[in-house]
């Protein structure tokens, strides 16, 4: 798609840079690519959410200022990315992240690069253990 990665073929997601997504032809991967890249980020969770795909993964985390102290660290790398999720903290302690490219109203390659870069962010010390 003119210079516009679609599909990832790096093992490690978390070493891919995530590209501007303001293209006027951008849009939104299939189903097949989505499930495709979805095993590279097994935490995560693919949904449909009213047409739109989108990336989901839950934490509960140890307290509130945790959850504060955590979307610092998410916000911290999508502001450096360039691509920025939709964050939510419910009640004192339920953390949810949602990704997807709100420029096309779908999934790109982009969300899952962000997926598993939060993935390895040192947040073990803000969630409560299994």
């Amino acid at each position: 798609m003119n210079g516009f990665r679609t599909f990832c073929s790096s093992k490690d997601l978390s070493l891919q840079k995530c590209v501007p997504c303001n293209r006027k032809d951008l849009s939104p991967m299939k189903d097949g690519t989505a499930n495709l890249l979805k095993a590279k980020v097994p935490e995560w969770e693919l949904l449909n959410d009213g047409g739109v795909m989108k990336l989901r993964r839950k934490w509960k985390v140890k307290n509130f200022v945790n959850g504060l102290d955590f979307f610092k660290l998410i916000g911290d790398l999508a502001e450096a990315e360039g691509h920025h999720p939709d964050l939510h903290l419910v009640g004192w302690n339920n953390v949810t992240v949602e990704i997807w490219t709100h420029a096309c109203g779908g999934l790109t390659e982009n969300d899952f690069i962000l997926a598993a870069k939060i993935d390895k962010l040192p947040f073990q010390s803000f969630v409560r253990r299994k």
